[in-house]
């Protein structure tokens, strides 16, 4: 049953994952005594502790606990929300969101990381379950922790119903795991499917072990566990009669999830579900901090609600929502809590059977959660001396009367500020230790921003506010460009409306609003941001820009032996199987894509729309056809990736290596057509079920190279935008 707090429970949900997972991530691996010995009781952040090893430590990260958890949870929707998704589906969503040696795992060696064998396993045909099977990989990679530290997002799409987030939870661990390590997740998901309904730590657990066998060594484990924490008033001792019978070495491989699944569980049972003793426990306590941690954040996140951030130490303003899910589908790596959260939301209403809910005000960022911030910060002009600006999330003010973005300003001159959020990434976020970044930007030329503020009533003086974003220009540097500007008096409200310029190729860093005072005296006062949205498609030419600097190339994500540049701009090479480089979002429905590319040596080639990971987009295909080779039959299809490749038509085309071909795709609706040197070469209409509704573009080669120069895009209906 949907409740009316239920989103606002997954969102407590996915903030407590993320605060978990950020809270232990700077030490994951370190044992009790070097933490306590280095960092002392673990009761806040300690991404810039005075200690050398953790000093300048980045906060937000990318992680596989996070990318995983909200990647692999996509497979619901990429299968139209079905209750009776298989292991076999979910592995499919690994070989499409996943891009071998950068993306989501741990790339630690065959044999030694669980998901790099079980994804080369996958990628070789095995299917899941086998993939993660005992009978395939053996007992040790099959139980290590992996399963455990994805689950989240299955609970949080089931609230109050813990027998079908068991089954999904079973359904996904054992895509690469088995044994132990299947059981641990599923009594997780079944326990934060629970705690919507029940805030009883020995009820969640009794009620989670329900779907766990009774035999089983996991029953026993928690059972142990439990007496212990009935006996010991002080969790340390917990603790050390953990590491003594079920500690790493006692367990082979590199992340048993024994050990750390005890840590688990006796945090809960310490902490009573309160969310900073709960975490203060797990991650002083050692070993897969970030992991333990992260899913001890989640439950208890959904057993509270948000009343658990409510005290101190206060977690969410140093995060302000910020995400990352670095998958093959760039376009959604730039994220947040409350988009995560919606998608979350949506699986949750479709399986109970009730209509898929839009975004609240139709707009990517809203503010419509309690506490939201969606990733927005002050960006004060540099000389602006004493201004200062304050952000807080309130109630009111809202075209639908609900929460909307203050923002709180002393000291504003003619200079002005501005109020950003990230729409890409900055250079040195692409260096992360561990995990590789790998994002498109959300935001393009062409598209219209649309943004409704409104001005306190209590305000002294009349401010000018305008639309802007963050462009990257020569050398990597940045700079803002900025809309018409709007006089706001006080007690009024205006929604701004801007097309996006042109940027020479280079991609937009971040989205926001501008303001300075009218005259000659700072301003104070305060505005509220309602929303703010873009609509259309992107209409613009994708080409090396004028002078020096990377970014240009970096907002594409590149599924390929090589990708980058000689005299073209763009060369992308692959050996065996379909090298992609992608960039776009899934929110681009109806657009033309159009490139002059030329084969230099490969099997096939060809341009790609509505790219929406590895194994799905709609593409024009140039290669050769079996039968006729001998006689060298070249040919063009039109086909649809859905996992498997389906030809949608095809025509005999003789094309030859070394020359240049004016290739256009367009996708209008359920249209799809090719184009080759300005003629219309095939035509599609694809109503399938598997028909794919939006994505970005790619270019696409196998066993070969392909240079492209220069790449435009248009709307195929300049009149047919939709909102993100």
């Amino acid at each position: 049953m949907i409740k009316d707090d239920y989103a606002e429970r997954v969102y407590a949900g996915v903030l407590g994952k993320m605060t978990g997972v950020y809270l232990g991530r700077p030490f994951e691996g370190w044992t009790y005594e070097q933490i306590t010995a280095e960092l002392g009781e673990i009761h806040y952040y300690v991404n810039d502790h005075p200690t050398a090893k953790l000093r300048h430590r980045r906060l937000v990260v990318t992680d596989d606990d996070l990318a995983g958890t909200f990647a692999f949870a996509r497979s619901l929707a990429d299968n139209g929300f079905s209750p009776a998704l298989n292991s076999r589906q979910i592995g499919e969503s690994w070989l499409n969101y996943i891009v071998e040696g950068h993306s989501i795992l741990w790339w630690g060696g065959i044999g030694t990381s669980t998901e790099q064998t079980v994804y080369a396993r996958l990628r070789d045909g095995i299917p899941a379950p086998l993939s993660g099977a005992i009978e395939t990989n053996g007992k040790t990679l099959a139980e290590q922790i992996g399963a455990q530290i994805f689950i989240d997002g299955w609970a949080m799409m089931n609230p109050g119903n813990p027998e079908r987030a068991a089954y999904f939870a079973r359904e996904a661990a054992r895509v690469s795991h088995d044994g132990i390590a299947v059981e641990a997740a599923v009594l997780i998901a079944a326990m934060e499917a629970l705690a919507f309904d029940v805030q009883d730590i020995d009820k969640l657990l009794d009620g989670g072990l329900a779907f766990v066998s009774k035999d089983s060594e996991l029953h026993a484990l928690i059972g142990t566990i439990r007496d212990w924490h009935a006996g010991d008033s002080d969790w340390r001792r917990t603790r050390e009669r953990i590491a003594a019978s079920y500690g790493y070495d006692k367990f082979p491989g590199i992340c048993h999830v024994v050990p750390n699944h005890a840590l688990v569980v006796m945090s809960l049972l310490h902490g009573r579900l309160d969310l900073s003793t709960s975490l203060e426990i797990v991650c002083t306590s050692g070993w897969d901090t970030d992991c333990n941690a992260g899913n001890v954040g989640c439950l208890v996140g959904i057993a509270r609600g948000l009343a658990a951030f409510e005290t101190a130490p206060d977690w969410r303003r140093p995060v302000r929502d910020r995400l990352y899910v670095s998958t093959a589908e760039g376009g959604r790596t730039i994220t947040d809590a409350v988009i995560e959260t919606h998608q979350l939301v949506q699986a949750g209403h479709a399986l109970a059977g009730l209509p898929v809910p839009d975004m609240p005000k139709n707009a990517r960022f809203n503010f419509s959660l309690p506490g939201s911030l969606q990733g927005f910060a002050a960006d004060l002009a540099e000389d602006e001396g004493d201004a200062r600006i304050c952000l807080e999330n309130v109630a009111g003010h809202g075209s639908d009367g609900q929460r909307s973005l203050a923002v709180r300003f002393e000291a504003v001159g003619s200079k002005g500020a501005r109020v950003m959020t990230r729409t890409f990434a900055m250079p040195d976020e692409f260096d992360m230790r561990s995990y590789d970044l790998l994002c498109s930007p959300t935001l393009y030329p062409g598209q219209t921003v649309e943004m409704r503020v409104v001005a306190d009533a209590a305000n002294g003086a009349s401010v000018m506010v305008s639309p802007c974003c963050q462009v990257f220009t020569d050398g990597d540097r940045i700079e803002t460009v900025a809309g018409q500007a709007a006089l706001l008096p006080p007690g009024q409200d205006g929604t701004l409306r801007w097309t996006v310029p042109q940027t020479d190729g280079q991609p937009i860093l971040s989205i926001g609003l501008a303001l300075c005072s009218c005259g000659d005296e700072p301003s104070a006062g305060s505005l509220y941001l309602d929303f703010l949205r873009w609509s259309g498609a992107p209409v613009m030419v994708l080409r090396r820009p004028a002078g020096t600097g990377e970014m240009w190339r970096r907002a594409w994500v590149a599924d390929a032996d090589t990708f980058g540049g000689h005299f073209e701009a763009f060369r992308i090479s692959h050996h065996r199987g379909t090298g992609m480089a992608i960039q776009g979002t899934r929110e681009w429905h109806d657009y033309s894509v159009r490139a002059e590319m030329v084969p230099l040596v490969a099997r096939r080639w060809g341009l790609a729309a509505r790219v929406q990971g590895r194994r799905r987009y709609y593409a024009v295909i140039f290669d050769a056809d079996q039968e006729k080779a001998g006689m060298g039959g070249r040919r063009i299809r039109l086909v649809r990736v859905h996992g498997a490749e389906q030809t949608l038509c095809q025509v005999d085309f003789l094309w030859r290596l070394d020359c240049t071909y004016r290739v256009e795709l367009k996708v209008d609706g359920s249209c799809i057509e090719a184009s080759v040197d300005g003629r219309r070469m095939l035509t599609a209409i694809d109503t399938a079920p598997e028909a794919l509704g939006g994505g970005a573009i790619a270019l696409l080669v196998e066993e070969g190279g392909l240079a492209v120069d220069e790449i435009s895009l248009s709307a195929a209906n300049p009149d047919n935008g939709s909102t993100i």
